[in-house]
Formats: C-alpha cells, sequence, structure tokens
C-alpha cells in the first residue's frame, strides 16, 4: 500500500465529528491567537527565555524540556504557537469523544470555547513554554479518556506526564472525572461504582508514578525542589497545612467563579447568565425525566458533587498552600461553560415537543457563541496591551540607554548598576486596558520591565548593545549606599551617575530616607 493510499485509509477512519472538533479548535484558535503567533513580543520571563532549555526539574517539571523539544528551545512563536493549537485541537477531540457529542453545533462550541477562554491568551503571553504546557494539558485529558474507556492503568501513565509536564492542569483531569462520575450514577448502570473506582485508581497511579519519577530524576540530577510557586510542599508540607488551606481553597472557589475575572464585560456576564439558566433547566428536566428525585442516593451523590466540584478546581491549593494562583493555572474553569452546553445538547436530545427544542437550542447556542466572541475580543485586548508595553518599553529604554552613553566617563564595557523598575512617580501608568486584561497575567500593565535583570535583557536582544552589569554583591552595596540614597529617580538630572568608576542607574520611585 502506498503512502497515499495509507493516507487516505487514515483519514477515511476519522469519523465527522471528530473531524470537526479538530477543525474547529484549529481554525478558531488561529483566527483569535494569531497575533500572538506572529509578533515577537515577551513578557517579562520571556526575556529571559529567548533560548531556554525547559529543564524545570526543580519545579517538577521533568517532562517539559522533552515535549518542548520539537520547537526546539528558541523563542519562535509562529511554531510554537502551531504546535500549540494542533494540540488543543486533538485535546478538543478528546473532550467530543468523552462526552459523547455527536451534534456538530455544539462540537463547534465546546471546541471554540476551548481555545478562545482567556487562559489560553496568558499562555500565550509565555509563548516560550506554550507547546509544552498544551502538551501537558493534552495527556491530562488523554489520562481521563483512557480510563473512561476501562484502561485506567494507561490512564495514570499518561496524567504523570501530564503532571511532570505542568501541574496546573490536574484539576483539569480531575473536574472531567467528576462530570464523568456523575453521569455513570444518573444513568443508573451497575458498575457505575466500579467506573468511579477506576478515575480514582487512574489518579492514584498517575500521582505515585509522577512522585516516584521525580525523586529519581533528581537524585540523577542532583537537585531539590525549589521554593518557586511552593512546588517543594509536596515533600515539606503536613497534612494539618494542607487541611487548613481548605477554606481558602472555597473562598477562591467562589471569588473566581462569580467575579469579572471568569466572565469580563456585561455582555460575557449576561451570556453567561442565560447559558447558566439553560443548563440549570436543562439538569432539572434531565432529572425529572429519569426520574432520579425518587432516588436516595441522587441526594447524596449531588451533596458530594457540591464538595467535589469546587475541591476539583482549585486541588492545587491544597497541594501547594502558597502559590501565585493566576489565570493560566485557571484552564479548568472552561470545563464548566463546556458542561453547561454539553447538558443543553443531551436536553434537547429528549424534549418531546419541537417548540422547546427550538427555544433551547437557539438560547444555550447564542449564550455560548456570544461568550466566544467575549473572550476573542478580550484575547485581542490583551495582545494589544502587550505590543503597546513593548513599544513603551522600547521607548523610555532608548532614552535611559542614551543617558547612559552620554554621561561623563562612558566606555564600552565601563560597569553598569541599573536598580530599581520603572518609577509611578515619573512615569503614571497609560495603560487603559486594566478592566479587560486585570486578571490576565503576562498581558497585563504598563512595561516589561519588572526586575533589574529585565534591563540587560531587553537592552541586549531588542536594541543590540551589549552592556557590562555588575554583580549583585556590587549593586546591594551601591543601594545602600548615600551617594545613591541621594540621586534622583529616571529621568531626573541625577538619576544617572558615575560612582567610584561604576555608572549607577537610578529608575525607582522616590528619594528613600
Amino acid at each position: 500500500m502506498t503512502a497515499n493510499e495509507s493516507l487516505k485509509k487514515i483519514y477515511g477512519k476519522i469519523s465527522a465529528s471528530d473531524k470537526i472538533a479538530f477543525l474547529s479548535a484549529f481554525i478558531c484558535g488561529l483566527l483569535i491567537h494569531m497575533p500572538a503567533m506572529l509578533m515577537d513580543v515577551p513578557n517579562h520571563d520571556g526575556l529571559s527565555s529567548m533560548y531556554f532549555s525547559q529543564n524545570m526539574i526543580t519545579s517538577g517539571r521533568w517532562f517539559l524540556a522533552v515535549v518542548c523539544a520539537a520547537s526546539s528551545f528558541y523563542t519562535v512563536p509562529w511554531i510554537i504557537g502551531l504546535i500549540g493549537l494542533l494540540e488543543l485541537a486533538v485535546t478538543a477531540v478528546l473532550i467530543k469523544r468523552i462526552f459523547e457529542i455527536e451534534n456538530g453545533i455544539t462540537i463547534f462550541v465546546i471546541s471554540a470555547l476551548l481555545v478562545a477562554f482567556p487562559s489560553l491568551a496568558s499562555t500565550f503571553a509565555y509563548v516560550f513554554t506554550l507547546d509544552g504546557y498544551m502538551a501537558g494539558l493534552l495527556l491530562a485529558v488523554l489520562a481521563v479518556y483512557a480510563a473512561k474507556k476501562g484502561h485506567f492503568v494507561l490512564g495514570g501513565i499518561s496524567l504523570a506526564f501530564s503532571l511532570g509536564t505542568y501541574q496546573a492542569y490536574l484539576p483539569f483531569a480531575m473536574l472531567l472525572s467528576v462530570c464523568l462520575v456523575w453521569e455513570k450514577m444518573a444513568s443508573g448502570e451497575k458498575n457505575a461504582i466500579k467506573k468511579c473506582l477506576e478515575y480514582i485508581y487512574m489518579g492514584m497511579i498517575g500521582a505515585v508514578l509522577y512522585i516516584v519519577l521525580l525523586k529519581i530524576l533528581l537524585v540523577i540530577e542532583g537537585k531539590v525542589l525549589d521554593t518557586y510557586q511552593g512546588i517543594d510542599n509536596l515533600e515539606n508540607a503536613g497534612l494539618s497545612n494542607r487541611i487548613s488551606a481548605l477554606p481558602s481553597l472555597y473562598k477562591d472557589f467562589v471569588s473566581f467563579t462569580f467575579s469579572k475575572g471568569f466572565l469580563t464585560g456585561d455582555v460575557c456576564a449576561a451570556a453567561g447568565g442565560i447559558l447558566a439558566v439553560c443548563a440549570a433547566v436543562s439538569a432539572i428536566y434531565l432529572v425529572i425525566k429519569n426520574a432520579l428525585y425518587k432516588k436516595a442516593w441522587f441526594y447524596f451523590v449531588l451533596l458530594i458533587t457540591a464538595v467535589l466540584v469546587p475541591f476539583s478546581a482549585n486541588v492545587v491549593l491544597m497541594i501547594t498552600p502558597d502559590v501565585k494562583y493566576h489565570l493560566i493555572m485557571r484552564y479548568q474553569w472552561v470545563l464548566f461553560l463546556i458542561v453547561s452546553v454539553v447538558i443543553c445538547d443531551k436536553c434537547v436530545g429528549r424534549l418531546d415537543k419541537d417548540k422547546y427544542k427550538t427555544l433551547l437550542s437557539w438560547a444555550g447556542f447564542a449564550a455560548a457563541f456570544a461568550i466566544v466572541i467575549a473572550y476573542a475580543v478580550t484575547d485581542n485586548i490583551g495582545y494589544t496591551n502587550l505590543q503597546r508595553k513593548y513599544e513603551k518599553t522600547y521607548a523610555y529604554a532608548l532614552r535611559l540607554l542614551d543617558r547612559i552613553e552620554q554621561t561623563d566617563g562612558y566606555y564600552q564595557g565601563v560597569p553598569i548598576a541599573i536598580m530599581g523598575v520603572i518609577g509611578d512617580d515619573e512615569f503614571p501608568t497609560t495603560e487603559i486596558t486594566a478592566p479587560a486584561t486585570s486578571e490576565m497575567i503576562g498581558l497585563n500593565g504598563d512595561y516589561l520591565i519588572y526586575t533589574s535583570d529585565n534591563y540587560e535583557a531587553f537592552i541586549k536582544y531588542y536594541m543590540g548593545a551589549t552592556l557590562n552589569f555588575v554583580s549583585e554583591e556590587k549593586e546591594a552595596e551601591i543601594y545602600y549606599s548615600d551617594e545613591y540614597i541621594a540621586m534622583e529617580s529616571f529621568p531626573g538630572d541625577t538619576s544617572v551617575k558615575m560612582i567610584d568608576g561604576i555608572i549607577c542607574v537610578k529608575t525607582e520611585d522616590a528619594l528613600r530616607d
């Protein structure tokens, strides 16, 4: 059989619904996120990751370097973006299969929601690692899909490699598992308890295998877990500390779910409300239709679900209570929208009267599609602000570099110390996108400069000037000297000054006592 014949045969075996899911996610992803793929604009972390080996084993991400290798370790947004969207398109196919959806419109909507959700836009701000993160999400969803098919051991292995790529997608897998357990219980299948246990086995296998491989690789590389994002709590945090994190876990769930950080803007909030009502009505109808309210176990499972859903969504806060929980780590919230659409679809298939089918299907579709559009707009507001951050940072750094080169005593290779970040006193904020982007880490703010190290990287990679920065120890010594304290902040007359053969630049706010 020729290569052409083989490919045709493989293509013919792919169902139409799988093709819809894949193409919907990939094309919508391109339409929404192409600005980030076509521009080379780093965020603050990206400045130090123009070439990054992705060896983050000290953060527990022992598989990240492997999955990022295909795009090289250079930051090439177009290639990384394409790989990431292809991985996300496969994820959309798996989600479609997990929920057993065959309606083309429903498949399109859930695929579009997956790629439009603002967590992906924030991840694009960290494009140097996006393909790795999307592989982590794909492996997490693949773990649930394997368990659903009865292969919980393979699912556990997939989950372990997902955790080894990025631990933040564990909640995604847990929420999907909770949904499938509930579906099994509601269907009244005799093996519902057995299937529930298989998801638990999958999770246990994944967690144990992840920890075992992590410990082995740490020993091989002679390293220990870092304190970054509290990842060292995997080993150090006791049971009492984890239990004490539970109240904040549930509080955060309520706060984020019902804040504009989740449903941005009035249009999106209104559409989300309509979709929630449609899903609630659909769920109630299905409960009545299947006479679930007559069964005692229904209320017990309902209570357990109410406890498990917030816990699953925010389990990261229990594993590492000190984590800075930002939007990239909240991708699992898109499942609440996807599940709402799925419930409406299931209900439409059971309704007897055409007028109710028409009303529910159109209301649910219109609301979900409005959310997709609103998220797409929000994502691109974020990308626009990222571009503006770059332009403002370039203009600022150009003035800074010019002042340095005009300082008496300057010569190529002169030691330089730039201390502080861009001061708000001298440069008040000019950002106007905060109402839309305040929660979108990596895309919010005014400048790309967040630490003094960012100056060196930005000036080197984007302005073509290599400066001779002094050591941190020498910088600290200067920082507390009387001469430095007396200096004005940039662009003041005394903000750039030669002190003991070192050009010192003060960019922080106001004089210190």
